[in-house]
């Protein structure tokens, strides 16, 4: 028998097959840290720094119908501890994988001379993605979470097919673009060149005020050309201060990325707000709380959050991370599981 079309009017019947989870890749790199000056005892303290501390944010802060999936290569020298560390977080996907690379893994050494000014020598040299290594990583996931935490992860040339390619929400905490690395090691600040073509790859952007300082002359300048270029939001981190966002007109959350206007199109003005953070811990480690301010940010914007309310999240977030050393055990104690080490 001829099955008779149904009429548009007509309710569909339910689909009986399971929603798939919706797959967050994360771009960055995992690095080894060697901490001096954050505690009052001399010896320094190592463990892992770099993206674990926006996954450890991501698995504790994501909606549940999201999962994590790490675009990442890794050293072969710390690759076995960084399957163990993904290993040990509830949100990753059950196919996620790290690429092991025959390379030394980023190691950082940091000494810290007061809770917001530190320096950073680095080592190791995990290689770049090429788009070619790329682009079949990124076919079955809806949003993107990048974090330049070497700087290095991808050049502009494979951010922009990236974006070409991709078409769910970018999100680019854009960190370590701007620190050049001298002979010893030491990262430096230097000015970001093709600001506005790295502001085509992305749809919302987070930078400090140091970083911002490499990109404009300031927050409304670099705001104007990031939403002349396709920018939906801007974020500027104020460490103790809280943020504050430049919107594009018309962008409130997640849900109005799309139909995006034409770059350079004047539809209204930009709109602007600080959000403070709450009351500052006098003492703590402020290690990695940039990562876990973006990577909460993002999680609730994707669980559809406005900017306000998503960042209020994220400052608490940050703030939390304060009180705890390090990333190991981290996203329990975001979800309020464990007491602070």
């Amino acid at each position: 028998m001829v099955g008779r079309a149904l009429d548009p009017a007509t309710p569909r019947p339910l689909d009986p097959t399971p929603r798939r989870q919706r797959r967050l890749g994360v771009i960055g790199t995992f690095v080894w840290d060697t901490i001096h000056g954050r505690d009052a005892r001399q010896v320094p303290v190592e463990e892992w720094g770099g993206i674990t501390y926006a996954l450890s944010a991501l698995d504790a802060a994501l909606p549940e119908e999201w999962e994590i999936v790490p675009v990442m290569k890794v050293g072969q020298d710390l690759a076995p501890r960084a399957r163990e560390f993904i290993a040990g977080l509830r949100r990753m996907a059950p196919d996620a994988a790290l690429v092991e690379v025959p390379y030394p893994n980023n190691r950082v050494e940091i000494h810290y001379e007061t809770m917001d000014r530190r320096s950073e020598h680095l080592t190791g040299g995990v290689p770049p993605w090429t788009w070619m290594g790329l682009k079949p990583l990124i076919t079955n996931l809806d949003a993107l979470y990048v974090n330049f935490i070497s700087g290095f992860e991808l050049d502009l040339e494979t951010s922009t097919l990236l974006r070409q390619h991709f078409r769910g929400p970018i999100y680019a905490d854009l960190h370590s673009l701007v620190l050049a690395v001298q002979p010893d090691g030491l990262r430096t600040l230097q000015p970001l060149p093709d600001v506005a073509a790295w502001c085509r790859c992305f749809d919302v952007i987070q930078v400090n005020e140091n970083e911002m300082s490499m990109m404009a002359p300031d927050p409304m300048a670099l705001a104007a050309t990031a939403m002349a270029n396709g920018v939906r939001c801007l974020n500027v981190t104020l460490a103790g201060k809280g943020a504050v966002f430049f919107a594009a007109p018309g962008f409130d959350r997640l849900a109005d990325l799309h139909p995006q206007p034409p770059l350079g199109a004047a539809l209204g003005a930009i709109r602007t707000a600080r959000i403070p953070a709450p009351a500052a811990l006098a003492t703590g480690d402020p290690t990695g709380c940039g990562d876990v301010w973006g990577a909460t940010y993002f999680s609730r914007l994707l669980a559809g959050d406005n900017l306000t309310v998503a960042m209020r999240a994220a400052h608490d977030a940050a703030g939390r991370n304060v009180d705890h050393r390090g990333a190991t055990g981290l996203a329990g104690y975001l979800r309020g599981e464990l007491s602070s080490r």
